[in-house]
């Protein structure tokens, strides 16, 4: 009389993929680490506006960066402080990072001031902060239809005779996550080191 055969599983060393498998599963379970964002995180995320303005390279569209965190300020290169600490910040921020993290990061800074700041001119000031660092220009509606979702606002108003005029400007600068929704709004006194922060827990757990 044979003897029944006992069950054999279809492949051996079932047991130790199903726990590897229940491990995957519960790491992918855990919760992100409470984190206190330097800036103001948006209550509800919602997608920039995809605004199409002239580089020295040619027409950008904000969504030519999809996939990248993208750091948007409104200023001009005739500005005299808050535009140039801004930049230096981001770009300290951008040094901060790996060397992969930083192909993931992005900056554009779109003119409040297109009747002297030309797409050559934005270009060649953007340089100055890092070679990767993006200047918008265009018309008046243009960048109205790109600032007013931000709640920027601009206005021209006197300055000495050195200067010319002056643009009196929103501050803030802005961070657009991969998926391309406007997440947090920075007061331009943010330090690199609480952007940087803010950026590597992003990167690390997602918005």
């Amino acid at each position: 009389m044979k003897k029944p055969k006992r069950f054999q599983p279809p492949f051996k060393g079932g047991g130790a993929l199903f726990g590897l498998l229940l491990l995957l599963f519960l790491l992918s379970c855990q919760t992100a680490p409470p984190h206190e964002f330097a800036g103001t995180r948006l209550s509800a995320p919602h997608p920039a506006p995809d605004f199409e303005l002239a580089s020295a390279a040619g027409p950008v569209h904000l969504s030519d960066y999809e996939g990248d965190y993208v750091f948007v300020y409104f200023g001009y290169t005739f500005c005299p402080d808050v535009c140039p600490i801004t930049l230096q910040t981001l770009k300290n921020v951008k040094d901060g990072l790996s060397a992969e993290e930083a192909e993931r990061m992005q900056v554009i800074m779109v003119t409040v001031d297109p009747e002297r700041d030309t797409p050559e001119r934005l270009a060649e000031y953007m340089d100055y902060f890092d070679s990767a660092f993006v200047g918008l220009s265009g018309e008046v509606d243009a960048i109205d239809a790109a600032a007013e979702p931000f709640g920027v606002f601009y206005e021209k108003q006197e300055g000495s005779a050195a200067t010319g005029y002056l643009v009196n400007h929103t501050a803030r600068f802005f961070l657009i996550d991969p998926s391309g929704d406007a997440i947090i709004a920075y007061p331009h006194s943010t330090t690199a080191a609480a952007v940087t922060a803010d950026l590597n827990y992003l990167m690390e757990y997602g918005s």
